[in-house]
């Protein structure tokens, strides 16, 4: 899209400010349910800035625009924001301001800033609060204006729900609502407000299409013995999904009557709230009756997979594994043969093959398919105008996954589509040392993910190399492809990584204008052991798709990375093999199995 469409649109913006009296506004990617994934009707600043990554928020003042997004997105950022005028802030660098520092830098003393109180969480208002108050500067929560210049804006999602059957979930949506109540007891509560749109989805077995690729539906929830609420727009539900949360103990109301349910409740109510993740004004109205009980229950909960949902991520593991074998076939098959392919190319082979398996349902999130050094571009997203044709040469990096009833899936593989270079193959194998160690980790009950992260960068730490990304996210069962409330990353994440869970592992490098490298496989933490110092975890790989054999550098690796990498080819051939329907299937595996010698 033309750049002056985005500098029109801030101009527009900077008028409405300047007629509500503010100097400035802060526009994040949030929506009032604090999610990562954004229906269309939340994505104001992607129309305001151009910029289409999932983290990121923007500051307008009347003369300046600056983005803080992180390095996931630092490439793709600078090319999606050249020619709007906005500057691009790096968030995580030492050297970058925070919002609150640039906007104490660029205003004056009796100057106000304007935000969305939906948008923002209480913590984020009150240091937002506190750091412009040292100069003066005010802050109101209460702007929400772009409905005056965004004529097209796209409704609420109209989608309809459906029930997440129980031979996939596991469990009645009535008996995890009594869990969460009876952990809200134990808290002195005796009712639950959730606003995350997983969590809802989760707790009463209902997904829907609200949020692309994530099976969601737009909505809060009130959990009360036996007088629990269900907010969303009654277009989405039917006589049958009706009747289902009526079963469940559940009444539905509309979604835009929340506040007003919210103000009536009894003033002595004890509502337990995750307030990291419930909107600033959604507090407000509860006042003293809202008690933070940190992380919700149903968000922890639902980390914590049960046997059946442990079973189906199984099954979708195998089904995907045959998709991946099939696609990558395809993709070598086409690049030798010197058939035209390009990056989008290899996103609708992949969506080909997993959309023939059973309990198909979408992808997980849009493919991530970087040729050279598209592939240094951590979240890249081919589009028709910077699609790359495929070469017999240089690296592919392809991180794509699906939804399945039973189970979300999530794998990166680097391909090499010609001889690969000594380089190349460094970089490679030094990543690889990395997601090997941390498939390998043993360690204590109670360990948290940033314990772990440094197991999967000191191989690139000792080359004077680095990835900036998390190395290992949460996946959602059916759900969101990020979950939390755990991550393996640099950055502190008190949560432990608890037995039962399902974590990416996932280290990287990326070479600016040369390629990138990523290895991801998702694992489940399982018990390993009982001593006389507790109990001690592991991970099982789950994910079942070959390495590309000829990046491995052996001369760099020991013989227990070497027999890690021949066990694991073992399990996918004989995991895979009696499941691929040709002798040609068969053979590719067979080769692309073969140990490493």
């Amino acid at each position: 899209m033309n750049e002056n469409v985005f500098t029109a649109r801030l101009d527009q913006f900077r008028a409405l400010l300047r007629k509500n009296g503010v100097q400035a506004a802060i526009v994040p990617q949030a929506d009032p349910h604090q999610g990562e994934y954004l229906a269309p009707h939340w994505q104001v600043r992607r129309w305001l800035s151009g910029f289409t990554g999932s983290a990121g928020d923007l500051v307008v003042t009347d003369h300046r625009a600056a983005l803080w997004t992180d390095s996931r997105y630092f490439l793709q950022a600078a090319q999606q924001l050249e020619g709007t005028g906005i500057e691009l802030m790096k968030s995580g660098l030492p050297e970058t301001l925070s919002i609150a520092q640039y906007l104490c830098q660029v205003l004056n003393s009796g100057d106000t800033v304007g935000i969305d109180g939906l948008l923002f969480t209480q913590a984020q208002v009150n240091e937002l609060k506190a750091a412009l108050g040292a100069k003066d500067i005010k802050l109101v929560t209460n702007l929400d204006v772009i409905d005056e210049i965004w004529s097209e804006r796209p409704a609420l999602p109209e989608g309809k729900i459906f029930v997440h059957e129980l031979r996939f979930s596991g469990r009645k949506a009535s008996d995890k609502i009594a869990s969460i109540l009876e952990d809200a007891r134990g808290k002195g509560c005796e009712t639950v407000f959730e606003c995350m749109l997983d969590s809802i989805a989760w707790t009463l077995n209902i997904r829907c299409n609200d949020v692309k690729h994530t099976p969601v539906a737009t909505s809060f929830l009130y959990l009360a013995p036996g007088a629990s609420k269900l907010f969303i727009d009654s277009a989405k539900l039917s006589d049958e999904t009706r009747a289902y949360l009526a079963g469940e103990g559940v009444d539905v109301l509309p979604y835009n009557e929340v506040k007003t349910f919210l103000s009536s409740l009894p003033s002595d109510e004890k509502v337990l709230v995750d307030a990291s993740h419930t909107a600033y004004e959604l507090l407000n109205i509860l006042g003293g009756r809202a008690t933070d009980g940190g992380i919700s229950a149903a968000n922890r909960f639902k980390s914590v997979k049960n046997a059946v949902e442990l079973e189906g991520i199984r099954n979708a593991m195998l089904r995907d594994g045959v998709a991946m074998v099939r696609s990558l076939m395809e993709i070598k098959r086409r690049v030798s043969a010197g058939e035209p392919t390009d990056e989008l190319a290899v996103a609708e082979i992949l969506r080909h093959y997993r959309s023939m398996g059973e309990n198909y349902t979408d992808e997980s999130f849009g493919t991530i398919a970087g040729y050279g050094p598209h592939g240094a571009i951590v979240h890249y997203e081919a589009s028709a105008e910077s699609s790359s044709a495929l070469k017999s040469e240089g690296l592919l990096l392809i991180d794509s996954g699906a939804q399945y009833f039973d189970g979300t899936t999530d794998i990166t593989r680097t391909i090499a589509l010609g001889n690969p270079t000594a380089e190349e193959k460094r970089d490679f194998t030094l990543v690889m040392k990395g997601h090997i160690a941390l498939a390998q980790a043993v360690f204590p009950q109670g360990t948290c993910g940033t314990q772990l992260d440094v197991l999967a960068h000191q191989y690139l730490w000792q080359h004077g190399l680095n990835y900036l990304h998390g190395t290992g996210h949460g996946v959602g069962h059916f759900l969101s492809v990020h979950e939390g409330p755990h991550s393996i990353r640099m950055n502190y994440v008190g949560h432990p990584v608890l037995a039962g869970t399902v974590t990416s592992n996932e280290p990287g490098l990326y070479v600016e204008g040369v390629h990138g490298i990523r290895c991801e496989n998702l694992v489940e933490c399982v018990p390993a052991m009982t001593t006389e110092y507790g109990q001690f975890l592991r991970f099982e790989t789950l994910t079942l798709c070959p390495f590309e054999r000829s990046l491995f550098d052996l001369s760099l690796m020991t013989e227990t990375e070497i027999k890690w990498v021949n066990g694991y080819h073992a399990t996918v051939a004989s995991r895979l093999m009696p499941l691929l329907a040709t002798d040609e299937e068969r053979r590719w595996l067979s080769e692309a199995t073969l140990p490493l010698s």
